[in-house]
């Protein structure tokens, strides 16, 4: 069970790097050099040295910030296209590896694309029609609901990875709802 509990928990946090590439990055660097939760193996210690979590603090401060201001939203957005993906396959390989053997390669790639996937859905989708909705006004506050939401998925992806399944299954179901609903009223309308 602890095994596919990891694994489950890997997914969370490669999703929840979609979102925002360094709330994983710090959520499990934290866990892992102050609790029993998660202990990193070999090479992904690393992460649980004060240079790498103050580099991760100032970073997730930044892109929090950067993400908050109109126009410096969409740039940023665009620049986490290649850093987003990254992060999640860091997350999935560091936290696979602490309960299991997978293959690194992998889980690097299972965190590419999951972490890729999420923020393209993000961005390409869900940030463009709230811009467009809103003329931009909702920006900074589905960016806040965005960071809330990453860092309870990284959390809840290390302490409870059955729970955070389920909450990621109705969070995927509520926004299908909502799209298709929102498809339908236009559909309705024209």
């Amino acid at each position: 069970m602890e095994v596919v509990g990891g694994i489950l928990g890997a997914f969370g946090l490669s999703a929840s790097a979609g979102l925002n590439a360094y709330i994983p990055l710090l959520v499990v660097a934290l866990l892992a050099k102050f609790t029993p939760l998660l202990n990193l193996n070999g090479r992904w210690e690393a992460l649980t040295s004060w240079w790498v979590i103050g580099v991760l603090a100032a970073l997730s401060i930044i892109e929090f910030v950067a993400d908050k201001v109109p126009a410096v939203d969409h740039i940023n957005d665009g620049l986490q296209t290649f850093v987003r993906p990254v992060a999640g396959a860091i997350v999935f390989a560091a936290s696979t590896n602490a309960v299991t053997d997978v293959n690194p390669v992998l889980s690097l790639i299972a965190g590419l694309f999951v972490a890729g996937s999420v923020h393209t859905v993000k961005s390409a989708a869900v940030r463009p029609l709230v811009t467009a909705s809103t003329a931009g006004v909702g920006d900074p506050v589905v960016s806040f609901i965005e960071d809330i939401l990453a860092t309870l998925v990284s959390v809840l992806s290390i302490v409870m990875p059955l729970l955070m399944l389920v909450i990621l299954i109705l969070v995927v179901w509520w926004i299908a709802t909502w799209f298709g609903n929102r498809q339908h009223a236009k559909a309705a309308g024209e």
